[in-house]
């Protein structure tokens, strides 16, 4: 991660299934960098179920858009050729990649096999309701259009822990399978969501299993070198035992140094449950600090009565806050999605004027947010321009220490002290009620200096008193960032 790095997800959902987003990345990595994004978040890149799809329905890891496989050549994205562009014009531009990586499950399988296994409670995960019997599954993957290149692993029911659907009786459920060595993961290496969450969707991959551990990890190499990467994101790690994803990680790091940037996702509110998952992963990497998701959504839907104070209480951002990844939206809150809560568009300017000014996490821009999102629902331009004024902040002005002001449930501010490099520092405000004002100290040194909002929705200016403290004002549910006046005309 760089210092005051910023990470973009740079796609969303509802992508258009055109082949062309690795040519729009490849062309925009110039724009990126000039604007302040660090490191880039890319779509899972391998093919999956059919061209269409996102990419979570992962199919053949070894395919990037290669093999004509599921009916297309390439992914919804395009072409293994242009990923490779797409990342060299990234690190041409000295922005870092992060992709997307799916290990959870495996979807669309080659052929049916027949196996043991016995359907459980869709909300209690250790009761059965049914005996054991055989059933009819799709767990055969050969992966006919690539044919053992690059790897000759094939996969067979016994490196699967569960299905949802019984082809045999046309039975839809969860169907645990039987055989020795068989069994979900233990309940504290996997989230405790219905009794026990190791079960997701699709294939469910065993990770007991000694080959398929070994064939993840002769992939993650391959993988690796292959893109020439330098993170990745793990996605649903809640349901894949946790052992194994230190395992992993650890394995990555010996393999291509310490410096290899991990986040997880962990799709839950209550942080101890993440802090908790920090420490059985021996705080080796970042997460997605998905209570302040939801704080910043709560804000945004219900303003006249939210407490702002509150706004950081539970979260990653304010107990552990070196290893959060800070987010507004992302492809899965985004409307239409099963876990929709997107922040409304109204808030979204002071969102991420929170999570790019603030000292604490890692900020993750969200594509739609800054390209903007239209669906049935939505009608959404983004905000490019004040995310562009809020990335220069960061850049110029976002460093040193933070001093909270936390005394008023609908105004709230704080500030940023500056640091030997970037002495300056900026004093923000936010209000999600009526027009405001907050006094705050910016320090002593900055006495006597006239302070103007950079942001430019306050007109006015603002002189700092002998103590280093003034008065400043915010529009009606808007935000303000003030900084001295010299700074921009110098």
């Amino acid at each position: 991660m760089n210092f005051n790095g910023t990470m973009m997800q740079y796609f969303e959902w509802d992508l258009p299934n055109d082949g062309k987003h690795w040519q729009r990345l490849r062309d925009d990595a110039k724009h990126l960098s000039e604007k302040g994004i660090t490191a880039v978040w890319i779509p899972p890149c391998f093919k999956a179920t059919g061209q269409a799809d996102v990419g979570y329905g992962v199919y053949d890891l070894y395919d990037l858009g290669e093999f004509d496989q599921k009916g297309t050549l390439r992914t919804k994205y395009g072409t293994k050729e242009e990923l490779h562009e797409a990342i060299a014009a990234l690190h041409e531009n000295g922005i870092q990649v992060y992709a997307d990586v799916v290990l959870n499950h495996k979807a669309a399988a080659d052929e049916t096999e027949f196996f043991q296994a016995i359907q459980v409670d869709e909300n209690d995960r250790h009761k059965t309701i049914s005996e054991e019997h055989e059933i009819e599954g799709w767990t055969r993957f050969y992966f006919p259009g690539r044919r053992g290149k690059y790897s000759d692993f094939e996969w067979h029911w016994y490196h699967f822990s569960g299905v949802s659907k019984d082809e045999k009786s046309e039975a839809e459920g969860i169907f645990q399978i039987v055989g020795e060595g068989k069994g979900w993961a233990e309940d504290d290496e996997v989230s405790n969501e219905f009794g026990n969450f190791d079960y997701l969707m699709f294939a469910d991959i065993d990770y007991g299993h000694e080959d398929v551990f070994e064939e993840t990890k002769q992939w993650l190499n391959w993988f690796i070198n292959e893109t020439e990467i330098d993170g990745i994101r793990l996605d649903a790690v809640k349901h894949i035992k946790s052992s194994v994803i230190n395992d992993l990680v650890n394995y990555v790091r010996a393999e291509f140094g310490e410096d290899f940037f991990f986040v997880a996702e962990y799709w839950e509110q209550d942080t101890e449950v993440l802090e908790e998952y920090l420490e059985k992963q021996d705080f080796d990497f970042s997460m997605m600090d998905v209570r302040f998701h939801y704080a910043l959504h709560e804000a945004s839907v219900d303003p006249d009565n939210y407490d702002l104070t509150q706004l950081f209480d539970g979260t990653l951002y304010r107990n552990d806050a070196r290893y959060a990844v800070t987010f507004v939206d992302n492809h899965d809150s985004q409307p239409g999605q099963s876990l929709a809560s997107f922040v409304k568009p109204w808030f979204k300017p002071l969102a991420y004027g929170v999570i790019l000014l603030s000292s604490y996490g890692y900020p993750c821009l969200y594509y739609p947010d800054y390209y903007g999102y239209h669906a049935e629902d939505v009608d959404y331009d983004g905000n490019q321009e004040l995310i562009d004024k809020l990335l220069y902040i960061r850049q110029q002005f976002a460093y040193g220490e933070a001093a909270r002001y936390l005394d008023d449930a609908s105004c709230i501010g704080f500030t940023r002290s500056g640091d030997d490099d970037h002495p300056v520092g900026c004093a923000v405000v936010i209000s999600i009620g009526d027009e405001n004002q907050k006094e705050m100290n910016v320090g002593d040194l900055h006495a006597g200096e006239t302070y103007i909002d950079i942001i430019g929705y306050r007109k006015e200016e603002i002189i700092i008193d002998e103590n280093g403290s003034a008065v400043f004002t915010v529009d009606a549910r808007s935000i303000s960032v003030w900084v001295p006046k010299e700074q921009l005309e110098a």
